[in-house]
């Protein structure tokens, strides 16, 4: 009696165990196969141990296409003039907020030489930190405004005559 409930047990066990068994996986350069007559024939090497898990990435075929068809295609004049315009506009609104930085800074900065704030009269050191800081925030601001300016010429001056 106990043999005859053993079987069906057994062979469960067996059944699970083939399920997981995984076959033999071929490496071919930087694809896998299963097939052995192809590992074979492409003298790929047989990959021992370990679990091996290959994700097929999905061809974009549709955002290629889209992506051509408007490289091709070209910008009507007005429509750059606008941007251009817009581009301008932004440019110098940034130059100006800048420069009324700078002239914040240089202010405070007063030639080297700024008012000391309060735990500042005992402690010279944070005075000297502070110092250096300004300077620093200077000359980040003054590379800006540099930068600001070379964006400007980089723009074609038709779109100031335009947008005015």
């Amino acid at each position: 009696m106990k043999t005859a409930n053993l079987i069906p047990f057994v062979a469960l066990i067996v059944a699970t165990t083939t399920c997981f068994a995984q076959d033999r996986i071929y490496r071919c350069g930087n694809e896998y196969t299963n097939t052995v007559s192809e590992g074979q024939a492409r003298n790929c090497k047989l990959i021992s141990g370990g679990n091996v898990t290959v994700v097929q990435a999905q061809k974009s075929v549709g955002t290629r296409v889209a992506s051509a068809s408007q490289a091709g295609q070209r910008v009507d004049a007005a429509d750059q003039r606008a941007k251009d315009s817009d581009t301008r506009l932004i440019l110098e609104s940034e130059l100006k907020r800048a420069e009324a930085r700078h002239a914040e800074l240089l202010k405070e900065y007063n030639s080297g030489e700024p008012e000391k704030l309060g735990p500042e009269t005992r402690n010279h050191q944070k005075y000297l930190d502070r110092v250096a800081e300004l300077k620093a925030s200077i000359s980040r601001n003054e590379a800006d405004i540099e930068g600001i300016r070379r964006e400007l010429a980089r723009v074609p001056s038709t779109a100031v005559s335009s947008a005015k």
